[in-house]
């Protein structure tokens, strides 16, 4: 009996340390644009949901483990759930406020490169929600890994992988510049785990390839590589 028992528990063990594991009780999902929000105007959607994602909140929601609580600190800066207060912005709200989840660790896997990014997002605001604030420009330099580098990155462990393009036609669009434009999961074995625009659907994909595809189109830069921390 209790052989048994030490049998289930080391193989339950294992299973959720495996590399294979974050994330993947959600492949499959349909990918919907911008699932969340705040539950009340101006953005009504749910606070959290596990029938859809886009592939930032495939991210936010694994890295909270699919709690509600966790998901909103992620989310929000200092947890506070106001659309005003939501971390929109990867480049300046999101790394920033999520600094004790994830860290820019991709200097120690390939030479890089810097793209300084603006985000106007008193501007943004205005432009795509009618509503004024008072937030200033802000500017900051993101660390990234060009493809012709990426292509033959590996990693021991799941990583967050940010995709970095260059500047483009958004600025006029939305009122800001971006940078990062999508995200995902690098695993160890060489797979991208993603809620892909493209597939509708959370997937997983050969990284390399994927690098291979972006190297085609001169817009896109490079990978930025998070360590989870916890």
């Amino acid at each position: 009996m209790w052989r048994v028992l030490l049998f289930v528990f080391v193989i339950g063990c294992s299973y959720q340390n495996n590399n294979d594991f974050i994330g993947a009780e959600y492949l499959g999902v349909k990918y919907v644009r911008d699932p969340l929000g705040e539950g009340a105007a101006p953005d009504a959607d749910p606070l959290i949901r596990f029938d859809a994602f886009d592939c930032t909140t495939f991210v936010e929601t694994v890295l909270a483990d699919g709690d509600r609580k966790r998901l909103n600190q992620i989310r929000y800066k200092n947890g506070k759930v106001d659309f005003i207060n939501r971390n929109h912005f990867i480049e300046t709200d999101w790394l920033n406020n999520n600094a004790n989840i994830v860290k820019n660790v991709s200097a120690e896997y390939a030479p890089v490169v810097t793209r300084r990014v603006t985000i106007d997002k008193k501007n943004w605001f205005k432009k795509n929600h009618n509503i004024d604030t008072d937030f200033a420009p802000q500017t900051v330099s993101l660390e990234y890994i060009p493809y012709k580098y990426a292509k033959n990155i590996s990693v021991k462990k799941p990583m967050v992988v940010l995709f970095v393009n260059a500047p483009g036609r958004a600025a006029t669009k939305i009122g800001t510049d971006l940078a990062v434009r999508h995200m995902g999961f690098l695993l160890p074995d060489g797979r991208l785990r993603h809620a892909s625009w493209h597939k509708k659907t959370v997937v997983d994909v050969d990284f390399h390839k994927y690098v291979n595809q972006m190297m085609e189109n001169q817009n896109k830069l490079g990978i930025m590589l998070l360590d989870i921390k916890k």
